[in-house]
């Protein structure tokens, strides 16, 4: 387990690439597409209009947000591939209706769409509040985007209010449901057994998100230290402890399981690999939970997400302060964060409830 951090805990994120001016002319005409980021190569490699249909400006201007996001702000290729999807939906919405500039489209539109993304359609099943918010996410950054480049006067989306979704508070297991998990994900002592219980020792006790894990270069481990450094959402790093059952379970992956499976690939930095000795990809990741969570004959749905839920809940409920925990999940708000102590004060109610005298 090689490999020193550089920079200190708690360092900002990376610099942002230098920016690049999009020019962006009324009409939609005179977009800049295909422009390449420094590390990555192409940005837009998939274009919103297929190679055989002629871009229309919406379809223009798409792309030039798209390429604004990954280029200038870092968004996540993840974040990029829903809004590519949810815009080329909206895209349709509009040709449907005759609307190909940017310029042409109203709020009506907008709230015409909306309400058939709740409904849905013949290609399309309804969706549910929070994936129609997400959508109009989208749809309002797009057209805030076009605002601000001068390309629109005013923005359609501007004052067209998301729906309301339910108020669901943040699902965590308890901690002998979390010791059964990770138990079962230790079956032997094969590669593929060291590496499953290393991952989930890591989504647990660092609280990353799965793309944060997966996404782990054998340089981001720091053991003498004890710590590791885990890139967020737009390219933010932070610096976040390992504990001691994390750092033995990585190092018997990185000594005695993860050399078998180097061999099978072409030399990847990746912390965690598959049989092919590539890195892991987020459903592989994904599915090795779902088997450990049947070997522990947990019931209910688990996603990788649930281990970062009880990793925030079960500080919290040491006594964790509510700022140290924003650090640590990378939370850019610490209201975000603050929905975690909501969960703890139901438990507290739940216990009082069952406990005191004069609850009931």
């Amino acid at each position: 387990m090689e490999g020193r951090l550089e920079g200190r805990p708690g360092a900002g994120p990376r610099p942002e690439h230098p920016r690049r001016q999009h020019h962006v002319r009324r009409g939609g005409r005179g977009l800049r597409d295909g422009q390449h980021h420094p590390r990555r190569g192409p940005v837009l490699t998939e274009p919103t209009t297929p190679p055989t249909a002629r871009p229309t400006p919406v379809g223009r201007a798409v792309d030039a947000w798209l390429t604004h996001l990954d280029v200038e702000r870092g968004v996540s290729r993840n974040t990029l591939a829903a809004y590519r999807r949810d815009l080329a939906r909206w895209s349709g919405h509009l040709a449907a209706r005759g609307v190909t500039r940017p310029e042409d489209v109203t709020e009506a539109h907008v709230t015409d769409f909306l309400a058939g993304l709740r409904e849905g359609d013949d290609e399309h099943p309804p969706l549910a509040a929070s994936s129609a918010a997400r959508t109009l996410v989208a749809v309002r950054g797009l057209h805030r985007f076009l605002a601000l480049e001068g390309v629109l006067d005013t923005d359609p989306s501007r004052d067209v209010a998301p729906p309301r979704t339910p108020d669901r508070l943040p699902k965590a297991i308890a901690l002998h449901e979390v010791e059964r998990l990770l138990e079962a994900a230790s079956v032997g002592d094969t590669p593929t057994s060291l590496r499953d219980r290393a991952l989930l020792e890591v989504l647990y006790g660092t609280g990353a998100r799965i793309s944060e894990a997966v996404g782990l270069d054998v340089d981001d481990l720091d053991t003498t230290e004890g710590v590791v450094r885990l890139r967020g959402k737009g390219g933010k790093e932070r610096i976040v402890p390992l504990g001691s059952y994390a750092r033995e379970a990585l190092a018997a992956w990185l000594v005695r399981g993860r050399p078998a499976l180097a061999t099978h690939g072409r030399g990847t930095p990746a912390v965690f690999l598959g049989v092919r000795g590539a890195r892991l990809s987020r459903q592989s990741a994904w599915a090795v939970l779902r088997t450990a969570a049947e070997r522990a004959h947990l019931t209910g749905h688990l996603s990788p997400h649930t281990l970062r839920h009880s990793f925030a809940t079960h500080l919290l409920e040491g006594g964790a302060d509510v700022r140290v925990v924003q650090e640590l999940l990378g939370h850019a708000s610490v209201t975000t964060t603050q929905i975690y102590t909501r969960v703890t004060v139901q438990q507290l109610r739940e216990v009082y409830a069952q406990s005191h005298p004069r609850a009931r």
